[in-house]
């Protein structure tokens, strides 16, 4: 709206009146992170104190006796705290973003379909736990359907969006349809069948990845805040002829306004990371991280960045790829363990690591990763 609001005063004083920052999305972009982080800090406390009014806590319960009686200090931490990082997401991309874009559009669809579904999970895993005493909510086939069916969606309005707005200069080798290889030069070309699987792919198993790392105080929230920053950057070097140009990465028309929407992301994980840190006062819940995984996914989706998010997103990666070795593992011996438990974070925290060291190690080690990610980009 504000952007909307520059733009028409640009147009009708001047814009030697207005000013040309406006203009700019990574400014705007540093501007969302500012906002987001302030929008967690002015709702939040309301939002914890409704929580525990209404006694919406978590009761954490895991197939291990020894991490139950590790984490039983959590027990009743208010969650649904994701409402909170969605708002904070929301309010600086309809302020500062351009709301014309396609683009921005279909994050905004994305984050509030997996937002849905993760508020009609959590709920449900509530109320049922309550009334039944065991731990509920929306099926693990369900919850794929959901996600795949926002998968076949985007895929399909991406790639002809894509396809509608190939520069001249570009139809040759449209960048729409280019799965960039890290280290390498030239992208590989996707048929509309391959976009789609990748796309799916992308969009399921990051958003799963992040629910999975969602386990510590901290952890998801600080992770994606991270890779968010990340993919901020991608996004605005994606969306820039010159630098895409120069860096030799696809250059997607318009694609720089989702800048602004990773900006917000990393805003509100941060401010979010203030009340989530250890001794958590606030878990997200599914309601933040299956959209918050799905938002990261559907960026690197249109920036044409998948591969990229795997080296950006080890962390994430690791954590899923622990709970299918282990659940792999168990079904082949019979019953044996490949971890002590998973995802892998409970595992070192089981080992003897205490929850701070692990976090703040998966902190530093997801940094590493998203540096050498952006520094990859100009080693081809």
């Amino acid at each position: 709206m504000l952007y909307h609001l520059f733009y028409w005063l640009a147009k009708h004083y001047g814009e030697q009146d207005v000013g040309y920052a406006y203009k700019s999305e990574l400014f705007r972009a540093t501007l969302a992170v500012l906002m987001g982080f302030a929008v967690v800090h002015l709702v939040m406390p309301r939002i914890i104190r409704l929580l525990v009014k209404l006694k919406v806590g978590d009761v954490p319960e895991f197939d291990h006796a020894k991490l139950n009686e590790l984490t039983r200090n959590k027990a009743n931490t208010p969650t649904m705290g994701g409402l909170v990082i969605l708002i904070a997401i929301l309010v600086p991309t309809l302020l500062l973003a351009n709301l014309t874009d396609f683009y921005v559009l279909m994050g905004i669809f994305c984050l509030v379909w997996l937002g849905a579904l993760g508020a009609v999970d959590d709920y449900l895993k509530l109320t049922v736990s309550r009334r039944t005493g065991t731990r509920a909510g929306v099926k693990t086939y369900e919850k794929l359907l959901f996600q795949v069916g926002l998968g076949l969606l985007l895929a399909y309005f991406v790639y002809h969006y894509g396809r509608q707005n190939v520069p001249a200069d570009m139809a040759a080798t449209p960048p729409y349809r280019q799965l960039m290889v890290p280290f390498y030069k030239h992208g590989l070309e996707l048929t509309l069948l391959a976009f789609t699987i990748i796309t799916v792919v992308v969009m399921t198993g990051t958003s799963n990845a992040v629910n999975l790392t969602d386990g510590m105080d901290g952890l998801a929230s600080g992770c994606v805040g991270l890779v968010s920053f990340a993919f901020m950057l991608l996004a605005w070097v994606a969306g820039s002829d010159q630098w895409a140009s120069y860096l030799l990465v696809p250059h997607i028309p318009l694609a720089g306004e989702l800048a602004v929407m990773c900006g917000a992301m990393t805003g509100a994980c941060i401010g979010f990371l203030w009340y989530n840190c250890h001794p958590a006062q606030v878990f997200m819940g599914d309601t933040g991280s299956l959209p918050l995984g799905g938002l990261i996914g559907y960026v690197a989706i249109v920036t044409r960045q998948e591969l990229m998010l795997l080296l950006v997103g080890g962390v994430f990666v690791v954590e899923a790829v622990s709970v299918i070795l282990q659940v792999g593992y168990f079904k082949a011996t019979g019953g044996k363990r490949l971890f002590r438990i998973a995802p892998i974070h409970h595992h070192f925290h089981l080992g003897g690591w205490t929850e701070t060291q692990t976090v703040v190690r998966f902190w530093l080690l997801s940094a590493m990763l998203a540096a050498a990610a952006l520094a990859s980009i100009k080693l081809r």
